[in-house]
Parts: C-alpha cells; sequence; structure tokens
C-alpha cells in the first residue's frame, strides 16, 4: 500500500479538475436546450413573433458554432486555462443580461454573446482532457465522463427548463447559471493546472481567422434562417450557401500556403480524425432534430406539459450516463473505440425508426419509453468512442484544436438537422392539411417523415464509420497508429 500513497493526491486532483471542467461544460451544453419549453412564456412576457422566436435559439447556436474552431485555436496559443477562464466570464455576464431582459432585442443580443462565451469555455476542455490523462485507459474513462455530460446535457436541459418555468419563472433558467459558473472560475483556478500555449505568434492568422468565422457565420445563419423559413431552393438560400462555401474554400487555401496557420491541415491526415467528425455531423443532426420534434410530438400530439417532457426523456440521460460514465471506458480498451461505435450508430438508428410510427394515440410506455432507452444506449455507447477517435490524431499543440473541431462538427451538424428535419416535417404536415388530414394526424404524419429521415442520416454515418474509421489492431498498439498516420505526407482518406 505505501509504494502508491504518493501517486494518489494528483490523481485525485485530476479527477477533481475533470469533474469541474464537466460541470462547465453541462453549463453550456444545458443553455442550448434549456430555453425550448420556457419558449412559449418568453413569447408571451416579450412579444416575440412566431418567426422572432425562433431567434432565442439560433443566435445562441449562431454564435457557439461560428466561433467554436477559432476559440480551440486560440486555446493552443494562449492557453486553454486562460481561454476557459475568459468564457466562463462571458458566458456568466451574458446570462445575467438574458435574465434581465426586457425586450426581445436585448434578449437575442444577449444569447448571442452567450453563444461566443459558450464557444469558448467548451472549445478548449477536450484539449485539457487529453493533455491531463495522457494515459490511454484513463483518457478513455475521462472521456467517457466529458462524452456523458456533452451528449447528455440536452435532455437534461428539458427537464430543467421545465421545472425552473413552471415552479419560477423562465427568467430564472438564465439566473441559474451564475451560481454554478461561479463555483466553477473558482474550482477551476485551483484545480486546473495552467499551460502557457504555444504563443501568439507561433499561430497567429488573422486572415485564416476571419475566413473561417465568416464561414461558419454565414454557413449557420443559412441553415437556421433562409433555409429552416424558405427552403433550400429559394434564392437567398443558395446565395448565402455559395458564399459560405467560398469563404470555406479561401480558408483552405489560406491554410494550406500561410506560414503559420491557424488550423494546420496536418490534423486531417488521420482518417480517425476526419471520419469521426463526419459521422458526429451526420449522427447529431439525426438526434438532435428527433430531441426538438420528439419534445413537440409530446406535446402537440400527446398532450404533455413541460416537466412531463423533460421526465419523458429522463431515461436517456440515465442510461447515457451509466454507459458513458461506468462501461465506456473497459468496452473501448477491450474491443477498441470503432467496433464500438458501430453497434451505437444501429441502435439510435433503431431508436429513430421506432418513433417514426408512433401513433396520434400513442403511449409513453409503448411508444416513447422503447426510444427513450435505444437513444440512450447507442449515445452512451457512441460519443465516447468517437470522441476517441477524433482526438487520436492530435498532438499536444494541437490539443485544443481538434477539441474545437469536435465540438464545432457537433453543432453545425445539430443546426443541419434541426433546420433539416423541422423544414421536411413542417412541409409535410401542411401536405397532409391540404388533403384532408385532421390537424393532429398531420402533425403526426410530419414527424415521422422527420424521424425516418434522421435515422437515414444516422445509418449514412454508419456506412461512413464503416468504410473509413480505423480499428486499432490493439489498444495498446494506438498510440503507435496515430504517429504514423500523422507522419504520413498524403490528406487522404483511403
Amino acid at each position: 500500500m505505501e509504494p502508491t500513497t504518493p501517486a494518489a493526491p494528483p490523481d485525485r486532483h485530476r479527477w477533481l479538475a475533470l469533474y469541474v471542467l464537466c460541470t462547465g461544460m453541462l453549463m453550456i451544453v444545458l443553455d442550448a436546450t434549456v430555453v425550448n419549453v420556457a419558449l412559449p412564456s418568453i413569447q408571451d412576457d416579450l412579444g416575440f413573433s412566431q418567426s422572432g422566436l425562433a431567434w432565442v435559439v439560433n443566435a445562441y447556436l449562431i454564435a457557439f458554432g461560428s466561433l467554436m474552431l477559432l476559440a480551440g485555436r486560440l486555446g493552443d496559443m494562449l492557453g486553454r486555462k486562460r481561454v476557459f477562464m475568459a468564457g466562463l466570464l462571458v458566458f456568466t455576464v451574458a446570462s445575467m443580461v438574458c435574465g434581465v431582459s426586457q425586450s426581445s432585442g436585448m434578449l437575442v443580443a444577449a444569447r448571442f454573446v452567450q453563444g461566443a462565451g459558450g464557444a469558448m469555455t467548451s472549445a478548449v476542455i477536450l484539449g485539457m482532457i487529453v493533455t491531463m490523462f495522457p494515459e490511454p485507459r484513463e483518457q478513455a474513462k475521462a472521456i467517457g465522463v466529458f462524452a456523458f455530460v456533452a451528449s447528455a446535457g440536452g435532455s437534461v436541459g428539458l427537464l430543467a427548463g421545465g421545472i425552473l418555468t413552471e415552479a419560477i419563472s423562465w427568467h430564472w433558467i438564465f439566473f441559474v447559471n451564475l451560481p454554478i459558473a461561479i463555483a466553477t472560475a473558482l474550482f477551476a483556478a485551483r484545480l486546473v493546472e495552467s499551460d502557457r500555449g504555444i504563443g501568439a505568434a507561433a499561430g497567429a492568422d488573422v486572415s485564416g481567422a476571419l475566413l473561417i468565422t465568416s464561414a461558419l457565420m454565414v454557413g449557420v445563419f443559412t441553415i437556421v434562417k433562409p433555409a429552416a423559413e424558405k427552403g433550400w431552393g429559394a434564392g437567398e438560400t443558395l446565395l448565402l450557401g455559395a458564399l459560405s462555401l467560398l469563404l470555406l474554400a479561401a480558408f483552405v487555401w489560406r491554410e494550406a500556403t500561410a506560414r503559420t496557420p491557424l488550423v494546420p491541415l496536418r490534423i486531417f491526415r488521420s482518417r480517425n480524425v476526419s471520419g469521426a467528425n463526419v459521422v458526429q455531423v451526420l449522427c447529431v443532426a439525426g438526434m438532435m432534430g428527433t430531441f426538438f420534434l420528439g419534445s413537440l410530438y409530446l406535446e402537440r400530439v400527446l398532450g404533455y406539459d413541460p416537466l412531463e417532457i423533460g421526465l419523458a426523456f429522463l431515461p436517456t440521460t440515465l442510461v447515457m450516463g451509466t454507459l458513458s460514465v461506468r462501461f465506456s471506458e473497459p468496452l473501448v480498451t477491450r474491443y477498441g473505440a470503432r467496433l464500438v461505435v458501430l453497434p451505437g450508430l444501429v441502435l439510435i438508428a433503431l431508436a429513430l425508426l421506432w418513433f417514426g410510427r408512433a401513433p396520434v394515440d400513442g403511449g409513453y410506455w409503448l411508444d416513447v419509453f422503447p426510444v427513450t432507452v435505444l437513444l440512450g444506449t447507442g449515445a452512451g455507447l457512441c460519443f465516447p468512442a468517437l470522441m476517441n477517435l477524433a482526438m487520436s490524431g492530435a498532438t499536444p499543440q494541437d490539443a485544443g484544436l481538434a477539441s474545437g473541431l469536435v465540438n464545432t462538427t457537433a453543432q453545425v451538424g445539430g443546426a443541419l438537422g434541426l433546420a433539416v428535419l423541422a423544414t421536411l416535417s413542417a412541409t409535410r404536415t401542411e401536405t397532409l392539411r391540404a388533403a384532408g388530414e385532421g390537424a393532429t394526424a398531420a402533425l403526426t404524419g410530419g414527424y415521422h417523415l422527420a424521424f425516418v429521415v434522421a435515422a437515414g442520416l444516422t445509418l449514412a454515418a454508419l456506412v461512413v464509420a464503416l468504410l473509413v474509421l480505423r480499428q486499432p489492431a490493439a489498444p495498446a498498439q494506438q498510440e503507435a497508429v496515430v504517429e504514423q498516420e500523422t507522419a504520413e505526407p498524403a490528406v487522404a482518406i483511403h
């Protein structure tokens, strides 16, 4: 017993630091969904129009998704702890302004700033985790804890939003962030070790930063505004989409030629890094749209109130948490991340197909509960393993960038899924109403189409995983495989 005693304090210190970082991440993720069940109350109090109400969610999403990659690279350059703490400050002040907002414009502007603070905070967390836990087994366990928080936060947000809105008022979905953020900052200052970063001069690429931030911001705006409201073939959608692609192409050219690129393209040489991010975009697109539309199905078709909606999705959180925290690390260690991802994607697809048959007079235990369990099981298996793969090709100097990339693909995937599935659902509902269907039946038919398309996106992610992701021969050889992949000169996925 005595030889192990000296190692105990630093080990405990690291795990306490992990829990502090995950608390900050949970707060950020909660704010992406906590407002959903409070939107009717916000609309009544501040006089939002129906179309304007969506900007309470979209303003946060645009800032969060578009600034994530830049924030991750800033963490590499300036120090990840420094960027994390700055993000907490911005997020906390913006949350306070959201809570005291007395007009629609004030709330939307504060939500945008809140999204920027969320991007700064969450973009660097995964990079800090892989730096704190370099040993593969511990790293898999730590990433499992983080993946649970990042994935389950959406369903927790629905429950928290319902409780706070019904028990107090919608203002408190923002005020509750203040004590959590302050406590997180105090513990992080004490427990999380400072890092120097590679320096601003080593990675200062102002042109690249402006190009990628503009490309992502225009792209996310296109998804959540003209595409969702006017359709994918509308002139405004096509024009803004083309502008986003042009900015993205200019960014790639800039990074390929810059002496100190913001995003070194070498990070994409690993097929696991590239493949895992593509899989995540497709899978998150299906799941996030389903959480949103599933909540509407429970409310508008089955007549659930906000608290009941949150409780309905609680099994997803519980199952996901059990798998992510308890079983993710031994499964990834024993079978490898790729073999854990594949059954997870299959279970998520089955859950979405099950939801695609939920009837107008559906019951919870037959039509909803199995979906929540399958989603929780699939996500609990899939996302921790995906994050292991996505971070596997990153050097310590690029860990913040890889972390920002993982979070960026999740946010862009969520925005894309929400826009596409909501548009398809609304269009299908209008078609059924025009054909003489009743209001409830038409709504259900629209949700059915969205859930089936979401399942299709997940199956597409399964195909990518089968074709692109590489299974290490053994967990012990993973580091050698990573070094070989990142050393290869070709930027190709075989």
